[in-house]
């Protein structure tokens, strides 16, 4: 179960589906029309079905009962709902109470919590709603994980959160010194504009960094006119379908998130031994470990300028980093690991997964 998913949390649930039925589970997922056109849910053939069921990415009373509505009729005989995000793990909670047979009821936390307003607001009412209901609720980060305990979660675990793919074709030397990539959507969370700040500050050097920003968002116009007024050259890449190749030429990757749960793009710089400067925030630092990445605070420009100039003007420190991220990649868990995971969770609720 999911709602709507503009990357990450698709192609997790994409891979649990297709992983817990080649392991003989009868499998259906339930979400967005648009996500199953977005990941291909039902080019699965037989073994995954997908349902469509209409969850929006923010509050709609009249929507968000019809899906309660619908939901309350589809989920009965399924021995386990494994919802991901807090909207979707919330109705789903809501739509299961008061079921004669409830199936157990697992929640993934993907995110960090919207700070503060009405949307803040929300976002911890459903939390509470997750933390009260679920009987097991998996986090992608330390943090998160203890929020959910702090909200009276009964059962708390990490979620094993695998990038896709393998890794990518590394020679050790940027194919490009001085391209500074960036990939994620252009979303309020991604720090975007904070990066684009930083990168006024390092105008003098020369070559002068060229800035590449891959993904695509509502904040895209916002950005590009943000750069223009900083005088900062940045090229919005929009989607790309070679970030592994992109990721191994680049002389710096930079993952600027304002909050984060864990981001699978850092996974994905690792493996392709890029030098990474990150914000210290959500599961960053626990992903990177301390030596493949450099850390900033979230929100400093002026710490994000100065740490991508010291990767950018110090060989040893970029060759030490490189080094490093392919030693972490090493380390990494893969997708077999995050469906027996899951799994497992299963048989601990009293189902076989």
């Amino acid at each position: 179960m999911l709602a709507t998913s503009g990357g990450g949390t698709g192609r997790h649930v994409r891979m649990l589906a297709a992983g817990c039925a080649a392991k003989g589970a009868a499998v259906r997922v339930l979400g967005p029309a648009q996500t199953d056109r977005d990941f291909g849910f039902s080019a699965g053939g037989e073994s995954v079905r997908f349902v469509p069921v209409e969850i929006a990415d923010r509050p709609h009373p009249a929507g968000d009962l019809r899906a309660i509505a619908r939901l309350r009729r589809l989920l009965p005989g399924a021995d386990v709902v494994h919802a991901h995000g807090m909207r979707a793990g919330a109705l789903t909670a809501l739509a299961l109470a008061g079921s004669r047979r409830r199936p157990s009821l697992v929640v993934t936390v993907h995110n960090a919590p919207v700070a503060g307003g009405a949307t803040g607001a929300v976002y911890r009412t459903l939390e509470l709603i997750v933390a009260r209901r679920a009987d097991s609720v998996l986090c992608v980060s330390a943090d998160l994980a203890d929020r959910m305990r702090a909200a009276g979660a009964r059962r708390v675990a990490a979620a094993v959160v695998p990038a896709p793919g393998g890794p990518a074709v590394v020679s050790g030397i940027p194919a490009d010194p001085s391209l500074v990539l960036a990939v994620g959507r252009l979303a309020t969370q991604k720090g975007f504009a904070v990066l684009l700040e930083a990168a006024a500050r390092w105008r003098d050097l020369r070559p002068e960094p060229r800035l590449m920003i891959v993904g695509q968002g509502p904040l895209d116009a916002e950005l590009r006119a943000k750069a223009a007024a900083l005088g900062v050259v940045a090229e919005f890449a929009g989607h790309r379908d070679d970030v592994p190749e992109l990721l191994a030429a680049a002389a710096v990757f930079v993952l600027p998130s304002q909050w984060e749960g864990q981001a699978l793009i850092l996974q994905e710089a690792l493996r392709a031994g890029a030098p990474v400067v990150a914000t210290r925030a959500g599961g960053n630092s626990a992903v990177a470990g301390e030596d493949a990445a450099v850390f900033v605070p979230p929100g400093d420009p002026a710490a994000l300028a100065d740490a991508v100039r010291a990767v950018l003007t110090d060989p040893d420190l970029a060759a030490r980093l490189r080094k490093a991220a392919l030693a972490r990649a090493a380390t990494l868990p893969d997708e077999e690991a995050a469906v027996a995971a899951v799994r497992t969770e299963y048989a601990h609720l009293g189902h076989g997964g």
